[in-house]
């Protein structure tokens, strides 16, 4: 039986932040941290040839690389601390010279951007201005203009392959995404829209031609493929499906597009030639991501609950599949999550053998528990314990009603969704005594189901949290700010509802024991959070053990850390749960 501490150890691609495809396709650069730390690796993406290492002589996490297009350089994003406050490295490959394009910088950068066609200049974001905004940075001078600031966090940037044009994708109202087009050179931009109503709209792909961009919007109450005529402004949808189709990229010839296609927990790859019939092709059961296109065949990142994520190739005429990385050589059999639902909240349930069972939930919120590798669930079953995964309200991939209906009531009907997960074990008898936990705000959630629902839990174990909504806020980037107000309104009018949804002011109600787990450099949910809240329950007489990682931000990066921090999640759990059935 492999052990946590193994199954941490196994490698994965990562899959949250783009790979690249060489302008030939015939290699791609990724970030893999198949040593044990974040590096970028390069594989042939035509034939089978052993992945080297280009980074391992540079300090810090290195993700999101982009080859330029003549194919001399890439730039990638470097995390040196874990605050997600990024620097962008130039990486020369001909003479294998290292530049810091944003050195001594206060402020941080996205890890997207993109070459310009003629490879002269990046399109950056940088938070220089308080929100992240559109900058031009010249890589022989390093001059750096503002382009577009629309006073909003900018995710994301792609540039067109004829160099006229710039899509920007920005934050938008509650947890929607608009578009832009910008124009280089005349600085005129306009937001995507249908008829007088803007669109809910994100990642953009250019055609080959630059003629058209595609990209993933909510139409009703999936999101679907858009396409926009540049020059008409016309836009015409592809797609009209149940699920959500997203990710979409073009082949370099054009005659193909396609797109991740997402159905509850599982995931496919579809595509057709321009007014062609619609294909889809898969690996196998779990989540495919980050596709490109390249000739006849797609190149994405594949993982499920016996695969970590790599990168695959599946040919899209005949359907075959390749592996191009193999992060683990061990055929694992860990069981396969249920899709079920209890009242309207869909979840994830592996059954166990014990009555024990951990209430397990995801961050985001705007994310959703899907068929995935995931090394801490493995070794909960191994314990018999059963794993209820909630996709409460507020999660993506079960419509935008579903996803927008916990606005403005953070903490309030998604905890009370995932503490119903308890009711529904009991019913039907697959547990009766239950812990809870999760990350980010899954971790927030966690501490709300301990404070809301005190007598339901053997104990609970809370991961990068935040408890005070008004203290969190103040201490974070002003574009995470944009995002708390966006959904839960400004601080000072709706005060009385922070203060009604945060855990901290109701921490005299816990019963039952508290692990609480964070990070020194998180600007997501400061640990500062974590330390009040292992002060105040200490000056109450609760039982709480607090785990500070003075080095990791709100992801955990190194890898002793992580098997540190997991395995005293599991034995946590453990204790609790043991404690439990004695009372």
């Amino acid at each position: 039986m492999s052990t946590l501490s193994h199954l941490l150890r196994i490698p994965r691609v990562d899959n949250g932040l783009r790979f690249s495809v060489a302008p030939d396709g015939k290699e791609i650069i990724f970030s893999w941290n198949k040593s044990g730390t974040w590096e970028l690796w390069k594989c042939g993406a035509l034939a089978s040839q052993p992945a080297s290492c280009l980074t391992s002589h540079i300090n810090g996490s290195k993700f999101s690389p982009k080859r330029s297009p003549d194919g001399k350089y890439i730039a990638y994003a470097v995390d040196f601390d874990g605050s997600e406050s990024f620097q962008i490295i130039l990486h020369n490959l001909q003479n294998n010279s290292i530049t810091n394009l944003t050195p001594h910088s206060d402020y941080a950068q996205q890890p997207n951007f993109d070459f310009s066609p003629d490879g002269m200049a990046l399109a950056i974001l940088s938070d220089e201005t308080g929100n992240f905004a559109l900058h031009l940075l010249e890589l022989e001078t390093q001059e750096k203009k503002l382009l577009l600031d629309v006073h909003r966090p900018i995710w994301d940037v792609a540039w067109s392959p004829d160099g006229k044009y710039l899509a920007v994708e920005a934050e938008s109202k509650a947890s929607d995404r608009a578009l832009y087009i910008l124009a280089v050179e005349t600085k005129l931009c306009f937001q995507l829209q249908l008829a007088d109503q803007f669109l809910n709209a994100q990642h953009p792909a250019w055609s080959s031609d630059s003629r058209s961009l595609a990209f993933s919007c909510e139409n009703g109450e999936w999101h679907n493929i858009g396409l926009v005529d540049i020059e008409s402004r016309e836009i015409t949808w592809l797609t009209d499906s149940v699920g959500d189709d997203t990710q979409p990229t073009f082949s370099r010839s054009g005659e193909l597009i396609g797109w991740a296609h997402s159905e509850g927990s599982r995931t496919s790859f579809q595509f057709r030639k321009r007014g062609g019939e619609l294909h889809q092709v898969s690996i196998g059961t779990g989540i495919h991501s980050l596709p490109q296109i390249i000739y006849n065949e797609v190149v994405l990142i594949y993982e499920d609950v016996n695969h970590p994520p790599d990168l695959w190739k599946i040919n899209l005429e005949s359907g075959e599949t390749f592996q191009l990385t193999k992060s683990s050589d061990v055929d694992f059999d860990f069981p396969q999550p249920e899709e079920v639902f209890y009242g309207d909240v869909p979840a994830l349930l592996f059954r166990g053998k014990s009555d024990d069972a951990v209430i397990d939930i995801h961050g985001g919120p705007d994310w959703h528990m899907q068929n995935m590798w995931n090394p801490f669930v493995s070794e909960m079953l191994a314990r018999g314990w059963s794993v209820l995964q909630p996709n409460y309200r507020g999660s993506t991939g079960y419509g935008k009603s579903w996803q927008n209906a916990s606005r403005y009531d953070m903490g309030g009907v998604d905890a009370d969704d995932c503490a119903a997960g308890v009711n529904y074990l009991l019913e039907n008898k697959i547990a009766s005594q239950f812990a809870v936990t999760g990350h980010s705000h899954g971790g927030f959630l966690t501490m709300c189901c301990l404070t809301n629902y005190p007598k339901l839990f053997a104990g609970g174990s809370a991961v990068v949290p935040f408890l005070n909504w008004i203290k969190s806020h103040s201490e974070s980037r002003e574009d995470l700010q944009h995002w708390n107000v966006e959904n839960m309104g400004d601080p000072e009018v709706n005060r009385e509802l922070w203060l009604k949804r945060s855990p901290y002011f109701f921490l005299d109600q816990v019963d039952a024991p508290v692990q609480l787990i964070c990070g020194g450099n998180d600007l997501r949910c400061p640990a500062s959070d974590s330390l009040d809240a292992r002060d105040k329950l200490i000056e109450l007489g609760k039982e709480v053990e607090l785990l500070l990682y003075a080095d990791e931000g709100h992801s955990f990066l190194k890898m002793e850390n992580i098997i540190d921090s997991e395995t005293r999640r599991v034995e946590f759990l453990n204790k609790v749960l043991t404690m439990g059935s004695r009372r």
